[in-house]
């Protein structure tokens, strides 16, 4: 395999990394094979043929399998990062040397550089947008408005980014159809539960070497991704305490067996807090105070500003990296708190993100999302939709037939009696 310099303009760290990117990527795909029938279909049927497609994400081993079954489609595309500590170097080395997509995107960039590549996908003039968290669609809208006009749709992968859609329909700058994949049940089902809750742990244990059975581990926010962070800090033996808004999830945390209280009273007990809302200073100044020395504190949340890392420099000043991924704050009272990853997703700054099998599913939906959107140009209302129910059931049931696995059918008689109101007791 060559890696002579491409043609294809990039900017990325070390093109060099190509074929050790290319050995992980094809080790991935292994693990995906929802994602390769959807490719092999793809490549025959060619659904996005000419298409013009920028895909803003973690650029990550999965992420590549999904811009190759995308390339088989006939699109053209440009990928950029969606958080400056997300992307795999080897992986944006072989996607440029492997498969001659323009990729803009490398692990510790800077905001300033983050944001020129915005621009530079947004000077492609996408059709469409496959987004997460939203901020080549924000971007677009407040600074290039025009482009809308070029736009078949976007796709949304995660949940801070679809409450930001909303927001923007809400406003009336939504011009365009949306889909929301982190809203497909084989999406949100999986991946944030599964995927998140294992790569979580993955990332802290992989920044610390910290031992979690003892431990007492603050999960703030009890949606899909902080219940699987939950599920499997308690499977490894850690003390599990979820903190709340929302009293319906209060009660189901409650009910699935942890402690639950506010984040105020979970500070000063916690010794691992992992953020998993999607909203913004969770953990706040005051929190951070009263925590006990060696606290260690990472997000899973999209953003990094689900900690107010401003409020605890005030604190403390400018902390010391100590390790790889883990910087220490020395508070006036000499307590010591660990802030991993910058506070950015710790899954992804310290580890591989989530396990490919897992990422079969989510960018399943990615793709066929996209091939949706292309399908139904022009007959779309602007606004957030789900795909459609067929489609989710699509792929979980090329899920089951890659796991060599069948379930039943219903018979003509169950069909019938589900459709009746007639029979009683």
């Amino acid at each position: 395999m060559s890696t002579a310099m491409p043609a294809i303009e990039h900017d990325i760290r070390d093109i060099s990394l190509a074929p050790q990117g290319k050995r992980r990527i094809d080790w991935a795909e292994r693990e995906m094979p929802v994602l390769r029938l959807i490719r092999e279909r793809f490549k025959t049927e060619q659904p996005l043929k000419g298409v013009r497609l920028v895909a803003c994400a973690h650029i990550t081993t999965e992420t590549a399998n999904l811009a190759r079954a995308l390339q088989a489609g006939g699109a053209e595309s440009l990928l950029i990062a969606s958080n400056p500590l997300s992307t795999q170097d080897d992986v944006a080395a072989s996607l440029v040397a492997d498969c001659g997509i323009p990729v803009y995107a490398m692990k510790g960039e800077t905001t300033d550089t983050y944001r020129r590549h915005v621009q530079t996908a947004l000077d492609f003039e996408p059709q469409i947008i496959i987004d997460d968290g939203s901020d080549v669609v924000a971007t677009m809208i407040k600074e290039r408005p025009a482009l809308k006009n070029k736009l078949i749709g976007s796709t949304e992968e995660t949940t801070t980014g679809i409450v930001r859609l909303q927001a923007m329909h809400k406003a009336g700058v939504l011009t365009f159809p949306s889909i929301a994949v982190n809203d497909a049940q084989t999406k949100h089902f999986f991946d944030n539960r599964y995927g998140t809750g294992q790569s979580t742990l993955d990332g802290i244990i992989r920044a610390t070497n910290i031992l979690l059975a003892g431990r007492n581990l603050v999960v703030v926010g009890y949606g899909w991704c902080g219940k699987g962070v939950a599920l499997r800090a308690r499977g490894m033996g850690a003390n599990v305490i979820v903190t709340e808004v929302d009293p319906i999830k209060a009660v189901e945390a409650v009910m699935d067996g942890f402690r639950v209280m506010p984040i105020s009273a979970a500070a000063s007990i916690g010794d691992i807090f992992v953020t998993v809302t999607g909203n913004r200073h969770v953990i706040d100044g005051d929190h951070f105070a009263s925590m006990k020395d060696g606290a260690i504190v990472c997000n899973s949340g999209h953003f990094d500003l689900e900690l107010n890392l401003v409020a605890l420099r005030e604190l403390s000043g400018e902390p010391d990296q100590v390790r790889p991924f883990v910087q220490e704050y020395k508070l006036s009272n000499d307590h010591r708190i660990y802030v991993l990853g910058e506070g950015r997703l710790i899954n992804l700054a310290a580890a591989e993100g989530h396990p490919a099998s897992v990422m079969d599913m989510s960018f399943a939906n990615q793709a066929l999302s996209a091939e949706y959107l292309v399908k139904n140009k022009g007959k779309l209302a602007p606004g957030v939709h789900l795909l459609p129910p067929e489609v989710d059931q699509e792929i979980a049931s090329l899920k089951l037939r890659a796991l060599g696995l069948a379930i039943d059918t219903l018979t003509s008689e169950q069909i019938e009696y589900m459709s009746s109101w007639e029979t009683g007791t």
